[in-house]
């Protein structure tokens, strides 16, 4: 039985590992979708950077949190995070599933909404479903529902709940660290008065024989392994695709 939710209620889940869905109808002037879920700790925060699985760091390094990326369907184009419940770190209380629009406002996305599934059933029909109607239209972030413990299993809560300033307001507000270096001064020289000198381009290298190919643009591809301890910058830096909250 699919459980149509309203904005605030919840629904217990029995399924062990679910795949949420984000689904949306494309067209001229419509926007892309990103969607992207956030690990909260007890204190409703995440506890490290790593906690924050999006299309540039896919799958959690526990490896229970991941996203499958994204499909065409015949109702639209779909954005999709999966979820081993059973397996989730004791620590994580709260799985935020969010969705991004490009710094454009979510009025222009038609038929949004977010679709709940038992993963472990093909071809079943979805455990929940919400339609996500933004409050002021004005939202270019939405917390569009959660997965959150109640007692030794979980439930589903839909929300709807939308930041105008977009990633950038919403990973602040749960703990991401986020790069504010954007027009500092560069660093003082010490044995001169003024900043540094611009330092010279690199000449660019010659191209090499083979470029890897790359993955297609919709259908869920190989989940990707986790990236080493340590590796990364301190903060997060997207690439120019998809939504933009951190200073580059």
């Amino acid at each position: 039985m699919t459980h149509a939710m309203l904005k605030g209620s919840n629904v217990p889940l029995e399924a062990t590992t679910v795949r949420a869905v984000l689904r949306w109808t494309p067209g001229q002037d419509v926007p892309d979708v990103d969607v992207s879920a956030l690990l909260l700790g007890p204190g409703g925060r995440v506890r490290s950077d790593e906690d924050f699985v999006f299309y540039n760091q896919p799958r959690h390094p526990s490896g229970k949190v991941w996203r499958l990326g994204k499909k065409r369907v015949a109702e639209g184009l779909t954005d999709t995070i999966q979820a081993d419940l059973l397996a989730v770190e004791p620590g994580v209380g709260r799985i935020l599933l969010v969705a991004s629009a490009d710094g454009v406002a979510f009025d222009r996305v038609p038929a949004l909404c977010i679709l709940l599934y038992d993963a472990a059933v093909a071809g079943g029909e979805p455990l929940a479903t919400f339609e996500i109607k933004p409050e002021t239209g004005a939202e270019t972030a939405l917390i569009c529902g959660e997965l959150y413990r109640r007692g030794d299993g979980w439930k589903f809560r839909a929300l709807g709940e939308g930041y105008s300033n977009g990633l950038k307001g919403l990973a602040t507000d749960f703990g991401i660290s986020v790069d504010e270096s954007e027009g500092a001064e560069p660093p003082a020289d010490p044995t001169s008065s003024g900043p540094l000198p611009p330092e010279q381009p690199t000449p660019p290298e010659p191209p090499t024989a083979s470029v890897p190919a790359q993955p297609p643009a919709y259908g869920y591809p190989q989940p990707m392994q986790a990236p080493a301890a340590g590796a990364g910058d301190a903060y997060f830096r997207l690439p120019p695709q998809g939504p933009q909250f951190i200073g580059r």
